[in-house]
């Protein structure tokens, strides 16, 4: 069953919109680091139809297919976020800096902590320093998750929640705010945390299924695999389309009032895994008229309890902040979802 918290009423009436983003931001330059993936991509493209100056972040070798389209209109720089020389060279002048990189696979980071403490960690302090000796005027916005607090002790959850992380990939987001917040106060280095809801959309892996699950089930439901369920399916979730957080970075990044905050986001609607793997089962067939599959099946023995939890987003900090609420409903968000990737593997 839906969960709607309904729609916030609170004393900002001006809700943005693209024509107010594009006069007070033209022309600003704009690092995105990891970005050629799923966050960084959508918000390269946001920002050059919004005439940014855009320049990627990436790691060498990395693939560029989430850029096709717009090579022409961005810069591409290939390093490594430890090399602090290329990170000087790719923050110098810049307004914005959205940092996306991280190292994103739960699991990956449970079984191996020291490398994500070593690239995570150790790239954020390499960009921080950089921005202190080269660059202190710049704004640094961070997307983190609503998984620092662990199991929420209340529905919808806002920023007053107390912190208590259960895999090293929530520490790791959490020392990351703590340490954007450090260099504000004490560099003025500006800074806003974004901790983001579950969050489905376009130019995503669509065979991960170590994370966005909601993608990874569209993945297999073109593919006309089984989709999986593990236990009852009843666990509410927050799922929020990419395009409404992509707007939601850059007002972040415009808005003075976000300076040193951090914010919870989603949609405010809680709905269970089995109602979105239905509409996942039905726009699929709708689209494709492909007949998809649902099994139930137990949880893995070594699946992790975060995994378990309900949560809801109370987004009403940041739209006091800003108006920011989101524009695309659920099953509008699925359907042009769905509709990319159909179109995508139409081409091969």
């Amino acid at each position: 069953m839906l969960l709607f918290y309904g729609t916030i009423c609170l004393e900002n009436k001006n809700l943005y919109n693209v024509s107010l983003i594009k006069k007070t931001m033209i022309g600003k330059k704009a690092i995105i680091t990891g970005g050629g993936g799923f966050l960084g991509s959508n918000l390269s493209r946001k920002l050059v139809d919004l005439n940014f100056n855009v320049s990627l972040f990436i790691k060498d070798g990395q693939s560029k297919n989430n850029t096709r389209g717009i090579e022409n209109k961005i810069e591409i720089i290939e390093g490594d976020l430890l090399d602090e020389e290329k990170v000087k060279i790719a923050i110098e002048g810049k307004d914005y800096l959205f940092h996306f990189a991280w190292q994103t696979d739960l699991k990956k980071s449970m079984e191996n902590p020291c490398e994500d403490f070593k690239n995570d960690l150790g790239g954020l302090i390499n960009i921080l320093e950089s921005c202190k000796k080269i660059n202190s005027n710049i704004k640094v916005i961070f997307p983190s998750t609503v998984t620092v607090i662990g199991f929420p002790k209340k529905l919808p959850s806002n920023e007053n929640e107390s912190e208590n992380p259960i895999s090293i990939y929530d520490v790791n987001k959490l020392t990351a705010e703590k340490y954007l917040r450090f260099y504000y106060d004490n560099h003025n280095i500006k800074s806003c945390v974004l901790r983001l809801s579950n969050v489905f959309g376009e130019y995503q892996k669509i065979d991960n299924p170590n994370r966005g699950i909601l993608n990874f089930m569209i993945g297999r439901a073109l593919r006309e695999e089984p989709l999986t369920i593990y236990g009852d399916g009843k666990w509410i979730r927050d799922y929020c389309y990419v395009q409404d957080y992509i707007d939601a970075f850059i007002l972040a990044a415009e808005s003075e009032k976000t300076n040193g905050e951090i914010y919870v986001l989603g949609s405010r609607e809680g709905r269970s895994f089995n109602e979105a793997i239905e509409k996942i089962k039905e726009i699929t067939k709708q689209l494709t008229g492909k007949a998809v599959l649902i099994k139930h099946v137990p949880f893995p023995d070594k699946e992790h309890e975060i995994n378990k939890r309900n949560f809801i987003a109370d987004y009403s900090k940041f739209y006091r902040a800003t108006g920011w609420k989101p524009k695309i409903s659920f099953d509008e968000g699925m359907r042009k979802t769905i509709e990319f990737y159909v179109n995508e593997m139409s081409k091969t």
